[in-house]
């Protein structure tokens, strides 16, 4: 008892998109194709509470956005300005994800300034996080006594 199967019958279409260039895509799936977000859902939050701005307006994750619009994209303490090179509407590697936009130079220098700043002001603040010991105590209250 042999079975044969035969797959020239069977046709497949699969759902690859076509080899055309993509003209326009939602802007909650690009954010999200270009690896800024995690997922759509965290893309479309940030739009609609205003950390994504296109062309220097707000706008809606339903927005189509296409090939040299700039965007204002705002996570945590940084701010990129970002212009976009390319359409994609599948999330790829972390490498091709970069090739889809470019990132102004202004926006680079900034962000380094604004964190150079935060580890400066950062590394100023004293730490307190505990009551002095016996020795610390001791040392300051000489310290106290020849300073009167």
């Amino acid at each position: 008892m042999a079975f044969k199967l035969s797959f020239t019958s069977m046709k497949f279409s699969p759902m690859a998109k076509s080899s055309e260039p993509l003209q326009k895509i939602r802007i909650d799936k690009w954010l999200w194709a270009a690896r800024f977000f995690k997922t759509r859902a965290l893309a479309k939050a940030a739009i609609e509470g205003g950390k994504v701005h296109i062309n220097g307006q707000r706008t809606k994750p339903s927005k189509d956005i296409i090939l040299g619009e700039t965007l204002c994209i705002r996570q945590g303490w940084d701010e990129k300005t970002v212009i976009v090179d390319k359409l994609f509407d599948q999330r790829r590697g972390a490498t091709e994800a970069e090739t889809l936009y470019s990132e102004t130079a202004e926006s680079i220098e900034k962000r380094a300034k604004l964190s150079a700043e935060r580890k400066a002001a950062n590394c100023s603040a004293s730490t307190h996080d505990r009551r002095p010991t016996k020795k610390q105590r001791r040392q300051i209250h000489r310290f106290k006594e020849e300073n009167l």
